[in-house]
């Protein structure tokens, strides 16, 4: 039997602060000033793959010392 392996097709806050290796509370911040994009959903807050690229394309781009 193959295992079947599922990308998520979105993240939580919480898997989001794992990847960028932030804590919740500034992953949360970040989605408040709308750093990082997000959709909410019912109660729950979502957030694409996309996004979190975008994020870091942003940040990395932008001038040192310089906030994006």
């Amino acid at each position: 039997m193959t295992a079947t392996i599922i990308e998520p097709k979105w993240y939580t806050t919480e898997e989001v602060a794992v990847l960028l290796r932030f804590g919740l509370s500034k992953t949360k911040m970040l989605v408040l000033t709308r750093e990082i994009h997000s959709v909410k959903v019912g109660r729950n807050r979502r957030i694409l793959p996309e996004w979190v690229d975008e994020h870091v394309k942003r940040v990395t781009s932008a001038p040192e010392g310089v906030a994006a």
